[in-house]
């Protein structure tokens, strides 16, 4: 995780910011006097636990979808490491190219062979650039694919990380097909035979998130979102402004306990106290059992009857109201 010294802090996030400068004065200052300054010292550190505690109980919509776009918080490879070991990533479509967004391989979880599969964002602004900000193109989504029918043939469970604005929107990815491409995804893996978990890890935004989103078990973490489309987009087309992103996010209902609500997912995971940014291996160890778990509890299951209860899931899902 993040040195102190580099963290990146949000707005909000403010009076944490503040409690660290005068941690680090204090730090300072008694390396330049040898003074023991470690009883204050500690009782800021204190009270940094209490305020991220009194943040993560009290947030807007608006202020989770900030959190899934820390800048420090742990993307799909992050996890990968903090959570298995071996992991041996594979590339490419086997059509036109390999897509740096989306990434995937398998790894050993707890001693089991698992197809982990997730969009990546960089960690900074070249590596941005070369993940296209976690957007991918078609061929990003077709090696998805490919691996989830690879998965499939050697009888290993999948994994899916979901952290994405989107799919990519641009003419040269609706020109191979991007559409179809994701369409095809959904299709295919409402009828995977494997067991399939996905995860959405901080940002679920329309096709893009669906493309790898469906499965046996769909859970969320504590401070992602996930809907048809971002807060800013909405804005902008509902009134032609990003400055109603805030209502926006409000009226989305797109936080993960208005998803369990509404059954579009089974499970809420908790994060560290403030954000997985804050601790990537208490983010990680967290995520862990439930995996292990889960794979565990569809394992008990004959692959005819997990693709019934997974096409009766989907089908499932939304409520309306019939006027007379």
């Amino acid at each position: 995780m993040p040195q102190d010294k580099n963290r990146q802090f949000l707005d909000f996030e403010k009076p944490i910011k503040d409690l660290f400068d005068d941690i680090e004065g204090l730090k300072q200052k008694a390396e330049k006097s040898k003074i023991d300054l470690s009883e204050p010292i500690k009782k800021l550190e204190e009270r940094v636990l209490e305020i991220r505690r009194d943040i993560t109980q009290n947030l807007t919509p608006w202020q989770k979808v900030q959190l899934s776009r820390h800048p420090d918080r742990p993307y799909t490879l992050k996890y990968i490491e903090k959570m298995t070991t071996d992991f041996v990533e594979l590339f490419g479509d086997r059509n036109v190219r390999d897509d740096k967004a989306m990434v995937g391989g398998f790894a050993s979880l707890d001693g089991q062979t698992v197809m982990f599969i997730g969009q990546q964002k960089g960690i900074n602004t070249k590596a941005r650039q070369l993940r296209n900000f976690g957007m991918a193109n078609p061929e990003g989504y077709r090696k998805a694919l490919r691996l989830m029918k690879l998965a499939e043939k050697f009888n290993k469970p999948i994994v899916t990380l979901i952290d994405t604005p989107g799919a990519y929107p641009g003419l040269e990815a609706e020109e191979r097909g991007q559409g179809e491409a994701i369409a095809r995804n959904i299709y295919e893996m409402m009828r995977l035979k494997v067991p399939v978990i996905c995860v959405v890890i901080g940002e679920g935004a329309s096709g893009g998130a669906l493309g790898i989103g469906v499965g046996d078990r769909v859970f969320m973490l504590e401070n992602s979102w996930y809907t048809v489309i971002s807060p800013e987009n909405c804005s902008s087309i509902l009134w032609r402004s990003w400055a109603q992103k805030e209502k926006a996010a409000e009226q989305l209902k797109l936080t993960p306990d208005y998803m369990h609500q509404f059954g579009l997912i089974d499970q809420i995971i908790p994060e560290p106290l403030g954000g997985a940014h804050w601790d990537y291996h208490e983010a990680a160890g967290k995520l862990k059992p439930f995996l292990i778990n889960t794979i565990a509890e569809l394992q008990q299951l004959n692959p005819e009857e997990r693709i019934r209860q997974r096409i009766e899931k989907f089908s499932k899902m939304g409520f309306w109201n019939e006027i007379a």
